[in-house]
């Protein structure tokens, strides 16, 4: 079953990792950075990664050094520990995806991105999706879910087919995603999985948009969102082909 990405993720611009500043104190992915996005009428994109008892954390890296003053896997941690674990530029400890989600309560559109828990764009134990879809059982807003495994968004179709979903999508040059084989690369390029797992939009890297396969999709029906925009010149070029864009640096403009 295919669910089409709900309007609301049409219309504010999406603030990447919520609206984050570590000059201000709103560190990436962090509540600070939440409450702002929703203060400022932002749509919110959202990273989950698993911790070691198996919930969902608000975070994008696989190792905590780049933000946090930790070092190691993500994975190796429990959710308690986690949280008080403080993200670097901020004073709180990085966040569960319900307490995002409670934090946010419906007012502005959440779009999720599972990352990779292979880190080799194979098959997934389901674990994160499991989890990420046991903290929306009670959530009423609008959502969103994608990855750019494509395995993830198989696990996410059954277990959540109520949920729009999409992948996130690229150019996949082999040196930008090394070590990624570049075999997988060029397997991922075209998108060929859009349609078995019942995906309703793609979340595209910027620069490639031009992809006469985007093209294509879009005349198919699907949502194209695109990733990350950094300036408001480029997000008047991304707009050309994108129905939205997925921004940081600045502040975006909301659509009158």
């Amino acid at each position: 079953m295919r669910v089409p990405l709900p309007a609301a993720f049409l219309a504010a611009p999406i603030a990447h990792r919520a609206f984050h500043d570590v000059a201000a104190g709103r560190p990436e992915n962090s509540r600070a950075a939440v409450r702002a996005a929703i203060a400022a009428g932002y749509a919110i994109e959202i990273d989950l990664q698993l911790s070691r008892d198996g919930v969902a954390m608000v975070f994008h890296d696989e190792t905590l050094e780049r933000l946090t003053r930790r070092q190691g896997w993500l994975r190796d941690l429990t959710a308690a520990e986690l949280g008080e674990i403080p993200l670097t530029g901020g004073d709180e400890g990085i966040p569960t995806f319900a307490e995002i989600l409670s934090l946010v309560a419906g007012r502005v559109p959440v779009l999720v991105e599972l990352k990779d828990q292979t880190l080799r764009m194979e098959d997934t134990d389901g674990k994160l999706e499991a989890a990420t879809v046991a903290a929306l059982q009670v959530y009423t807003g609008p959502v969103a879910l994608m990855s750019f495994n494509p395995h993830c968004i198989g696990h996410l179709a059954r277990l959540a087919p109520h949920i729009a979903r999409g992948i996130t999508t690229s150019a996949y040059d082999p040196e930008d995603w090394a070590p990624l084989p570049r075999e997988t690369c060029d397997r991922l390029r075209p998108i060929p999985d859009y349609t078995p797992v019942g995906a309703s939009f793609i979340s595209h890297e910027a620069a490639d948009l031009s992809r006469p396969r985007v093209a294509e999709l879009a005349a198919q029906g699907a949502a194209i969102l695109c990733w990350t925009i950094k300036s408001p010149a480029a997000e008047a070029a991304a707009r050309r082909i994108a129905q939205n864009v997925t921004f940081e640096g600045y502040a975006a403009l909301i659509p009158a």
